[in-house]
């Protein structure tokens, strides 16, 4: 495969994408952002979507105050909390979260990752 120069085109034939389309119609930027997230083994775009985007409704508005999603990786949901005694608390919700998470978000996560980073009053990091 030649990397394409300042004179050559991109067309989809050039790149070993197995769902790329050959045809020379344009693929939209939601299907080419799903092809690449498929590529990358990451969650889909809806699931990351539904679950951050919905994260305060399926926790509550308390948990949501003081706990917020970072990242999801292999189901595994990494959250970070204010204060070590949410953490100890998120411990305890956890098969809460999750089922309250496949019901609002129709996300499956298998397990929390928790981390503590302080904030002061204003919700910044000390």
């Amino acid at each position: 495969m030649s990397v394409p120069g300042p004179t050559s085109s991109f067309s989809g034939s050039e790149f070993d994408d197995p769902v790329a389309d050959t045809s020379d119609e344009p693929i939209g930027i939601t299907t080419s952002l799903d092809s690449v997230v498929r590529s990358l083994r990451g969650p889909s775009r809806q699931a990351v979507g539904g679950l951050f985007g919905r994260w305060d409704e399926a926790v509550g508005e308390q948990v949501a105050q003081h706990v917020r999603p970072l990242k999801l990786d292999n189901g595994v949901l990494s959250v970070e909390v204010d204060d070590p005694a949410w953490a100890t608390q998120v411990k305890f919700l956890t098969p809460t979260i999750l089922t309250r998470l496949q019901e609002v978000a129709g996300v499956a996560v298998t397990d929390l990752h928790v981390r503590v980073e302080p904030r002061n009053a204003r919700g910044a990091r000390q």
